[in-house]
């Protein structure tokens, strides 16, 4: 099973709609809470029913919180971590692969964007800053997260993470 966050299940898309608009102008907090409401939505509705009976693929999850919102937003760490236990109780991620870029490709695969979200919008200092905190993340967690250099070609990381994914599987 795969699916993205903020999304996944119906209402878990209709709430990424709002936070991605590029007119909202949410407040941080307001934002947190809705792509934790996201999260709920599809523990509740995918991840628990289908939690060790199938691989579950997520694009984003725990510690994209944690990057996005307190790395790159500033908001109190130990809030993010205490909503999360709430609504994760058992729920743990097995492995991380977490894609690092370039400023300069970062900058022009947004301009190669037709249609920008609200955070693509965001400066360059703040996608340093979650870069960095997801690396910092990364270097607590070494056996769960494999780091790839997404400048190179696409092909490369492709067999890299099957890779790796075949292995886990085993």
């Amino acid at each position: 099973i795969k699916f993205r966050e903020p999304g996944g299940t119906e209402n878990s898309e209709k709430i990424r709609n709002l936070i991605l608009n590029g007119n909202s102008k949410f407040n941080k907090i307001t934002d947190l809470l809705l792509i934790l409401a996201s999260r709920n939505e599809n523990i509740e509705n995918i991840i628990k029913k289908n939690k060790g009976k199938k691989i579950i693929l997520i694009d984003r999850f725990i510690d994209s919180s944690f990057a996005y919102q307190h790395y790159g937003m500033g908001i109190n760490y130990n809030f993010i971590s205490n909503i999360n236990k709430f609504i994760l109780k058992n729920i743990s991620v097995n492995f991380t692969f977490l894609n690092l870029v370039s400023d300069k490709n970062l900058i022009k695969r947004l301009k190669k964007r037709k249609n920008l979200n609200r955070y693509d919008k965001f400066n360059l200092k703040f996608y340093n800053r979650v870069q960095n905190g997801f690396i910092r993340i990364s270097k607590k967690n070494k056996k769960k997260y494999l780091l790839i250099d997404s400048n190179i070609d696409i092909g490369s990381n492709k067999k890299l993470i099957i890779k790796k994914i075949q292995n886990l599987i085993k």
